[in-house]
């Protein structure tokens, strides 16, 4: 499927009725209007007066400082004014050379506005989301919150600033203090990267203005009494909180309207109150949804959202406050900790495996919704159904994006820093929590769980990661999603190492692989294999393809890749991590493929093994859904970088797929047929939630000189949402040196081409040593001999291009045709569209299938959608002849 381009409406969005001009932000008098701050002056309170009182008054000369954007971390805002350049920054390790000296004072954001005195008993409220990590706010020459409270950069508040407002011009000042990971409850990147020079100060959310009557109303949460797929009616309830900011009491009507996704239903709402001075409550509205149309994840069904827009208006008819329109759907998670003391996960009760990835933000949080499109979109196209957040909670685009397109969401504190500062935690240097702490905490809590709580994309919490919280932080944590409804599962954290009592074990395994391991690995009961659930693990795999290496490495860096394979590489995790380098790595791909002849030649034999590393864990955790002790899950880490990078991604920072997102595709499809490494069995499987029928399976060994090892198929029965065991492979002793296994999958009515897959493969497997695991590897004692898939026989294969046509979403769809004419295997063959002025590969693209091998005499069409109307198609391989085929 394809994402749909959409008009966003974000949680945090301005209205349309507020007028928006560069420097300027005009409120319109009205109860219910909310308007976000559209930019900033920025500057170094090294640079600026110091009295921030005074600089918070209308009028201050600001005309030197630097114009950004409604949200930007101070970085992001020197690069958007062309202070520093991030593709120079990229470049080798030229960010090492950036003076930091800058960013160890506070940062000053600055904004005028011109707003009108509301009426009395109308209020207007300073709005902030999170800023990175705590901050001085002014408003007029007057303090209105101190850093002492407005911490971490989840921390949101809203501030009454009625009694300062001026009739006119308005001036609004935010003192950013430095962030130290270590320190502030920050969003930080562990061992992922290189640390931003400003470690994400700053602004990075958005700020607003509110404006409401005496009485405020919360965003809408959504609660569904969701019995099952079937049911003809569901309850649902809409919960608001309400509050009186006056000295008199009131009465009134909250009331709204939920709207279907087609707009054939429209649900009236209403609900009196009554407060109080000063008092608060909460309003809770439960009304019947007759024949509910039910959210799927994608791969099962559709994603209908309902639309609830509320309103409050006082005993006189005047509207006080109103919310921006909230969309939900109707769908249930539930998780239980099974007999295996595993997380199992079920959606609208079916069993759920999860397949996913772990996810990372830009490096300087700037957020770009197209990007995050793509990102979202390679996800369904590899087979991919849950994004894991570990302490990236992203902007509310992003879980509206996921809740539109079906993909699941784990959200979650992150690791090894302040998060995780406890007594017990002896692993990481964060401070540890004191007395101050809790507070803070809370409030980023109740602030995630306001947004997220009716996104029906929402899986489940983690309120730790490699670590539990203690007891106090943890009824703190789940107070405040309680407080916010939150409908979905809370879990302690994503290992094992302990839990707290309230919440009781996570079920969920951090014992890696963080490094690379071979395709057998998965297929074992020890550390990370495929069984129970894998928070996060992966073979360490995601090498770029050359032509993006060249874009951030000098000569010199790629040189060192297969010249000196020991070497630390900057553009890999940070320079104190154990993954600073691709040692462990190049030690396999030399001892597998054999010791690389060039720079192509490594890049080539990369790609080859970490199309292998990929496969393998999405097909082990894929044969074993069901098995005795099931894999229920799998996080691959990670999804993508937060800069361009050798190791940890599916596809690389340009947005091009290599090795590893195609091993993936082909291991994670929905209905699948795949070959156990460690038993030479092979298994029949479906991620399906209904469906059945006959299926059949081909099995085909070949020799490197296209000659037949061994032959089988088998006619077989396939079941929804589970594997099965269909045959056993012949023939693996008598692989001289190398073999070629293909695995074909068809609908024996249609006779239709279901799922087809090659491997490479030696006589003999890797041999592991899993008594000398570690916590990010199992060391292999003996490689597999692979060496000879680079001498395979020259093959002859024709390549044909089928007229370009218009493919959806604008997009480009071409269809090419390989035909290997010769009487040997044709290995690995790889097409990129390529523009013709920069060489480079385009990018989005979408291909059925890549790093495909053909058997003699085979032919094989695949498709291509691409985003650009322009480019060729290069087809390469290992024993092929690279040539550049039309595209225009």
């Amino acid at each position: 499927m394809r994402i749909d381009n959409y008009l966003n409406t974000a949680m945090w969005a301005p209205l349309a009725s507020l007028a928006l001009l560069p420097g300027t932000l005009a409120l319109v008098g009205s109860p219910g209007d909310t308007a976000v701050i559209p930019g900033w002056h920025l500057q170094s309170s090294l640079h600026a007066p110091n009295n921030l009182s005074q600089l918070s008054l209308p009028n201050a000369d600001v005309s030197k400082w630097y114009r950004i954007g409604s949200r930007a971390t101070v970085f992001a805002g020197l690069l958007e004014n062309s202070v520093h350049n991030d593709s120079h920054l990229w470049y080798s390790n030229n960010m090492e050379s950036v003076d930091q000296t800058i960013f160890r004072s506070p940062w000053l954001y600055r904004e005028e506005m011109t707003i009108q005195s509301p009426p009395k008993g109308q209020h207007v409220f300073l709005v902030t989301h999170g800023i990175g990590s705590k901050a001085d706010i002014f408003f007029n020459g007057v303090q209105v919150a101190s850093n002492k409270f407005q911490q971490g950069s989840y921390g949101g508040h809203r501030y009454d600033i009625t009694s300062h407002l001026h009739s006119g011009a308005n001036a609004l000042l935010i003192q950013a203090y430095p962030t130290n990971y270590l320190r502030d409850f920050a969003q930080g990147f562990v061992d992922w990267n290189p640390y931003p020079p400003d470690n994400g100060t700053g602004v990075w959310r958005n700020v607003e203005l509110k404006q409401t009557g005496p009485v405020s109303l919360s965003a809408p949460r959504v609660v569904t009494d969701f019995k099952d797929t079937d049911a003809k009616e569901a309850t649902i309830t809409i919960k608001a909180d309400i509050e009186n900011h006056e000295g008199a009491a009131a009465t009134g009507l909250v009331h709204g309207v939920i709207q279907s996704p087609d707009g054939s239903q429209s649900i009236q709402l209403s609900q009196k109150f009554q407060l109080g001075p000063d008092q608060n409550t909460t309003v809770s509205i439960a009304v019947p949804v007759s024949n509910p149309q039910i959210w799927w994840p994608a791969a099962w069904g559709q994603q209908p959202l309902y639309t609830v827009s509320l309103n409050l208006s006082l005993s006189d008819g005047q509207v006080s406050d109103s919310a921006a329109p909230t969309r939900f759907g109707i769908r249930k998670v539930t998780s239980k900790v099974n007999a295996h003391n595993d997380t199992a996960f079920t959606v609208n009760g079916h069993a759920f495996q999860v397949r996913g990835g772990g996810y990372g933000p830009d490096m300087f949080l700037r957020f770009d919704i197209e990007r995050v499109k793509t990102i979202f979109q390679y996800m369904l196209d590899m087979g991919l159904n849950t994004v894991r957040l570990e302490g990236k909670q992203e902007h509310p685009e992003l879980y509206e994006l996921a809740d539109r397109v079906g993909l699941m969401v784990i959200a979650g504190w992150e690791c090894c820093d302040k998060w995780e500062g406890w007594e017990y935690n002896d692993e990481a240097a964060g401070e540890k929590w004191t007395e101050k702490d809790y507070p803070i905490a809370r409030a980023a809590m109740l602030h995630e769980a306001e947004m997220m709580q009716a996104h029906p994309s929402m899986l489940a919490f983690l309120v730790g990661s490699d670590f539990w919280p203690n007891d106090r932080a943890t009824a703190i944590y789940v107070d405040a999603l309680n407080r916010m409804d939150w409908p979905n599962p809370v879990i302690a954290s994503a290992s094992k190492r302990g839990y707290p009592k309230q919440l009781g074990p996570s079920g969920m395994k951090m014992d890696g692989p963080y490094d690379w391991v071979p395709p057998n690995y998965w297929y074992h009961d020890e550390q990370g294999a495929a069984f129970g659930f894998g928070s996060e693990e992966g073979a360490g795999v995601g090498t770029p393809e050359l032509s993006s290496m060249r874009q951030f490495m000098s000569p010199q860096d790629l040189e060192s890749l297969w010249k000196k394979p020991n070497q630390n590489q900057y553009h890999m995790s940070r320079y104190d991590s154990s993954f600073y380098n691709r040692k462990l790595y190049n030690k396999a791909l030399f001892g597998r493929y054999g010791k690389p002849t060039g720079l192509e030649d490594y890049v080539r034999k990369a790609q080859m093994m970490d199309y292998e590393a990929t496969r393998a864990e999405f097909e082990g955790f894929a044969t074993r859904q069901n098995a005795s002790r099931p894999a229920t899950g799998v996080v691959y880490w990670m999804l993508n970088s937060a800069w361009p990078n050798l190791h940890w991604q599916l596809f690389d920072y340009y947005l091009r797929p290599a090795g590893s997102y195609f091993g993936t595709k082909v291991g994670a499809r929905l209905e699948h047929v795949a070959f156990d490494y460690s038993e030479d069995t092979v298994y029949l499987i479906s991620h399906a939630v209904q469906g059945t029928g006959k299926r059949i399976v081909s099995v085909d060994l070949i020799d490197s000189k296209g000659k037949s090892i061994s032959h089988d198929e088998v006619t077989v029965d396939t079941a929804p949402n589970a594997s099965k065991l269909v045959a056993k492979l012949a023939g693996r002793d008598k692989i001289q040196q190398v073999g070629f296994l293909r695995l074909v999958l068809k609908d024996a009515q249609s006779g239709n081409i279901l799922s087809r897959n090659v491997y490479w493969l030696s006589a003999k497997n890797d041999v592991l040593d899993w008594k000398q695991s570690n916590w990010y590897t199992t060391p292999v004692t003996k490689y597999a001999d692979l060496s000879a898939v680079s001498s395979v026989t020259p093959a002859s294969v024709k390549a044909s291009i089928k007229p370009t046509t218009a493919g959806k979403h604008g997009m480009r769809h071409m269809e090419v045709t390989l035909e290997n004419q010769s009487d040997v295997p044709a290995v690995f063959l790889h097409l990129s569209v390529i523009d013709p002025d920069t060489k480079q590969e385009i990018s989005p693209v979408y291909w059925s299938d890549n790093y495909v091998s053909l058997y003699p005499k085979e032919k094989l069409t695949l498709t291509v959608d691409v985003a650009q109307y322009k480019g060729v198609i290069s087809l390469e391989g290992n024993n092929v002849k690279s040539v550049i085929l039309g595209g225009n």
